[in-house]
């Protein structure tokens, strides 16, 4: 159960924010809605994820698997939930989506995802444990852009995961929404 109201002002910046997400993702986003009781916190965080989203020089797969594995790492269950929704429409291979709490166990990675999952829970550990050696591997494979792109990735999913564990915030069934037109019969649409 989230830990602050759910309910916020509806200023005009939360009613653009309802807007936009609705329009996006299908619902609003309870991230959003938890933090439009700070207005200037909330546009702060607008502007700073935009800005993230604009970031192009680590392959998309690679950067929502450390994104996920970072989430799963911290135990956000919203970003889980999330971030099965935005692999799926990225098209990864779903297999890759629902393994990656017990990544090590699975044979769907290739070895540089698996480096980079290994990255992004040497990164989320508290302190971090970030080797030499693996940094030095990714930044071989990826170059000095990708492998700052990679890290910085990693520090921004800490902020959210981190934000939604404790603001309570849980799964708002995105991945379900996945799943069912994964179903036998259902033809997928790319749309939510």
């Amino acid at each position: 159960m989230a830990r602050i109201s759910l309910t916020p002002p509806r200023t005009l910046l939360f009613r653009a924010l309802e807007w936009y997400s609705k329009r996006t993702y299908g619902k609003v986003l309870d991230p959003g809605r938890a933090m439009a009781h700070h207005r200037r916190a909330l546009w702060a965080y607008l502007r700073f994820e935009q800005s993230v989203a604009r970031w192009n020089k680590l392959d998309k797969g690679l950067k929502e698997l450390a994104v996920m594995a970072s989430a799963a790492s911290i135990g956000c269950s919203w970003c889980m939930d999330f971030g099965y929704w935005e692999g799926h429409r990225l098209g990864l291979d779903t297999r890759k989506l629902h393994d990656v709490p017990a990544w090590r166990d699975s044979d769907a990675y290739t070895p540089l995802e698996r480096d980079v999952m290994a990255y992004a829970e040497a990164m989320t550990a508290n302190p971090p444990e970030v080797d030499d050696e693996l940094s030095a591997r990714l930044l071989a494979r990826l170059g000095e852009p990708a492998f700052v792109e990679l890290t910085m990735m990693v520090a921004v999913e800490n902020l959210r995961s981190r934000f939604n564990s404790a603001m309570g915030l849980t799964s708002q069934g995105f991945k379900e929404s996945c799943d069912l037109r994964e179903a036998p019969g259902r033809q997928a649409r790319g749309v939510l």
